[in-house]
């Protein structure tokens, strides 16, 4: 991608409006913690008090709109007392830029890797430089400075008490993650009805997961319907696909085709319903003619087979998730029993016992090639840099200049531009609409502060509709405040913009200079899927050989590692595609052939998984052999995609010919899966293998072939003008 058209993606981005829920009895409920502590403030103290209070009101309440899966409450305190303690560190170097710099740069470096532990973690840090940039400018002695700490901190205790006082929707967005997980297979099984090889995401599989890590005390007070259901989901999607298949399931036309479309459709319906259940907390309510299709008759049954078998094992998923979800408006504790409590849910580590996990993360991204250690050190350089030039300018107010550095930069190239564009069309539109009603209404401290109040509310309302939107309603609140302290707006708002156009700029520059690109990384996460990919295939197939409790818990281990890869390739491969930089290793087409090869060789290995033996089942000896050649081989060929190699499948050719060859020894259906993987293994070759000279050619036509399609679009001559 040329910088021009990334530059224009960037724009487009940076202002698009995302369709998301609004939550306007949250964005009220924050907005009624920063006028708690305003007005208070502002009628008890003054307004340079009341300013530090709404800092920190205002910044621990945006932080819990993150999205995390740790208490509201517990993220209000954190980011208060992040908050206060930057204020009163920042005050103790402020004076001499000889000990205020370097503290600066510590401490937005810091920031920077706490990308390591998540965004969530991420932002809030990034909240704390800017604290400590514009607080240091009010206190005037240590003590006052103690005080101005002790109101922000008391900002984020105010928004903790409303949130344990007002809860809204409480475990709402546990509820929210699980629905929509169950609602994602529900399309799925929709999918298959009319394509039986439809891909699935499992994203919001892998969110309800997360969702689900809970503390002790979480797991003490979560309601049962949480438990159960995500397990089921992942159960019924390989059940559905195995169902659909017309290679292991039911046959490609006929009565059993039909059959299968009408269980389909049925146990979408369920499923629908079970996830509304569990959103709205209220029993299931299923169609009776779904539940109609669902019964599985004996001797009019057309399906045959493994197409049966998966069909009886649907009903049977099904007819759980109805009865956990008739508990759906169930409150009070999870009867678990003792000594089950680690086995009955995923365990989050508390705060307390945070620190160490935060200390490993952070210790394994402290190296140069890692995007969080590059964010970092851009975070530091700009922040320190961006303060040193507002300082030398005829402007006031030279903090905003680091601060929207600050505030916009990201770990990757798209967001950080995206983010810079959305925050300069939003502080233009804020103070235009805030410099109209401040000039109209005239100096009053206390309408100030109404406004300021407002404002916070909308922009917690549109806080996850696009940054822009959300942002527009940001500036307003600052210049509503600085208004409420005495500053002429005159004085603030074409500083605000000028330094606001800054600190975009220098964000933009430093990913420039000290960029951490994924394209180049490409190949060597396509080799961490294929090989997490391996491993799951080899796992599912040993489970065949000897069907244990043991191989059962490494097939589990090795699909959620599988997800996870793929994840990471997904995230770099949607980067790469944003970034104005030439392929590398892989070109856009061998990147795409490649990933479709890789989704077909782990859409083989769910459907063997949807067919694995009970422990009294016979077993497939042949599937041990296959497994150890499937990972020896998958392992090797990670290697080779990382060094530019041709893979090979030697070892997979030979297994699978010795397992054809063995006459009358184990399953056909599970055979046939067999040859899917290395179906799937060879278009993968197919896609990554080229000479070094084929390479270099296809990595030039994939770059003209990508200008070309920018000059089609800028002359109007490109499939989106024509016909009119």
């Amino acid at each position: 991608m040329t910088w021009l058209r990334a530059f224009g993606e960037v724009v487009r981005s940076g202002l698009t409006i995302e369709e998301t829920r609004l939550e306007p009895l949250l964005a009220l409920r924050t907005a009624a913690g920063v006028a708690i502590v305003i007005g208070p403030t502002l009628w008890l103290v003054s307004p340079a008090y009341a300013a530090s209070a709404a800092l920190g009101a205002y910044s621990a309440g945006g932080a819990t709109f993150q999205r995390t899966w740790r208490p509201r409450k517990v993220i209000a305190l954190g980011a208060g007392a992040g908050l206060a303690l930057s204020t009163f560190v920042g005050y103790l170097a402020a004076g001499r830029l000889v000990t205020f710099l370097p503290l600066l740069a510590v401490w937005a470096f810091a920031a920077g890797m706490a990308w390591a532990v998540g965004s969530t973690a991420g932002i809030v840090a990034a909240t704390t430089v800017g604290s400590m940039l514009v607080t240091i400018t009010l206190p005037t002695s240590i003590g006052r400075a103690l005080e101005h700490a002790g109101v922000i901190a008391l900002g984020g205790v105010t928004q903790a008490v409303l949130i344990l006082l007002f809860p809204i929707r409480r475990w709402g967005a546990h509820r929210d993650a699980l629905a929509d997980a169950l609602a994602a297979v529900a399309d799925y099984a929709r999918r298959l009805r009319h394509d039986p090889t439809a891909p699935f995401d499992p994203e919001p599989l892998m969110t309800a997961r997360d969702a689900a890590a809970v503390t002790p005390s979480q797991a003490r007070t979560r309601p049962p319907v949480l438990h159960g259901p995500r397990g089921l989901a992942e159960r019924i999607r390989p059940v559905v696909a195995a169902l659909a298949d017309p290679d292991v399931g039911a046959p490609a036309e006929g009565p059993g085709r039909d059959r299968a479309r009408e269980l389909l459709a049925a146990a979408a319906d369920v499923l629908d319903a079970v996830a509304r259940s569990i959103r709205r907390g209220t029993p299931a309510e299923v169609r009776p003619e779904s539940m109609d299709v669902l019964r599985v008759d004996e001797e009019h049954e057309v399906l045959e087979g493994p197409a049966r078998q998966a069909a009886e094992r649907l009903v049977e998923l099904l007819g759980e998730s109805l009865e956990i979800a008739g508990s759906g408006g169930a409150r009070g504790r999870t009867p678990t029993p003792p000594g089950l409590a680690g086995a009955r849910f995923l365990v989050r580590p508390t705060m307390f016992r945070l620190v160490p996990v935060i200390v490993r993360a952070v210790r394994r991204e402290l190296r140069r090639d890692s995007p969080v250690f590059r964010h970092a050190v851009r975070l530091a350089a700009v922040a320190t840099l961006g303060y040193l030039i507002a300082a030398r300018l005829p402007l006031g107010h030279g903090y905003w200049a680091p601060i929207a550095s600050v505030m916009v930069m990201r770990p990757d190239f798209h967001r950080t531009y995206a983010r810079a564009v959305a925050r300069l069309a939003g502080t233009l539109a804020g103070v235009a609409l805030a410099t109209v009603m401040v000039r109209a209404l005239g100096p009053d401290a206390h309408v100030f502060g109404a406004l300021a109040v407002v404002s916070a509310g909308l922009s917690y309302t549109l806080i996850r509709t696009g940054y822009a939107y959300s942002h527009c309603f940001t500036a307003a609140y600052v210049v509503f405040l600085l208004g409420m302290g005495g500053q002429a707006w005159e004085q603030t708002v074409p500083e605000r913009v000028v330094l606001t156009l800054l600190g975009g700029i220098l964000a933009m520059l430093a990913y420039v200079v000290f960029p951490a690109w994924e394209t180049p990384r490409l190949p060597g996460r396509l080799a961490d899927w294929l090989a997490a990919n391996g491993r799951y295939a080899a796992a599912v197939l040993r489970n065949y050989a000897e069907p244990t409790r043991e191989h059962h818990a490494d097939m589990r281990r090795a699909l959620l590692e599988s997800r996870e890869a793929r994840a990471a390739w997904q995230e770099a491969y949607d980067r790469a595609r944003q970034e104005p930089v030439r392929p590398r290793g892989l070109t856009s087409r061998e990147a795409q052939e490649a990933q479709e090869a890789l989704k077909g060789f782990g859409r083989a290995a769910m459907l063997m998984e949807s067919h694995v033996p009970r422990a009294d089942s016979r077993v497939v000896p042949e599937a041990e052999r296959f497994a150890d050649a499937l990972e020896a081989d998958t392992a090797q060929a990670a290697a080779d995609v990382r060094e530019h190699r041709n893979p090979d499948w030697g070892r997979v050719e030979e297994a699978l010919h010795a397992w054809e060859g063995a006459a009358g020894n184990g399953s056909p259906v599970v055979r046939r899966e067999a040859e899917l993987q290395k179906q799937a293994l060879e278009d993968l070759a197919t896609a990554v293998s080229r000479t070094p000279l084929e390479r270099d050619v296809g990595s030039a036509r994939e770059e003209q072939r990508v200008r070309a399609a920018a000059a089609a679009e800028g002359d109007g001559s490109g499939p989106a003008h024509r016909g009119g």
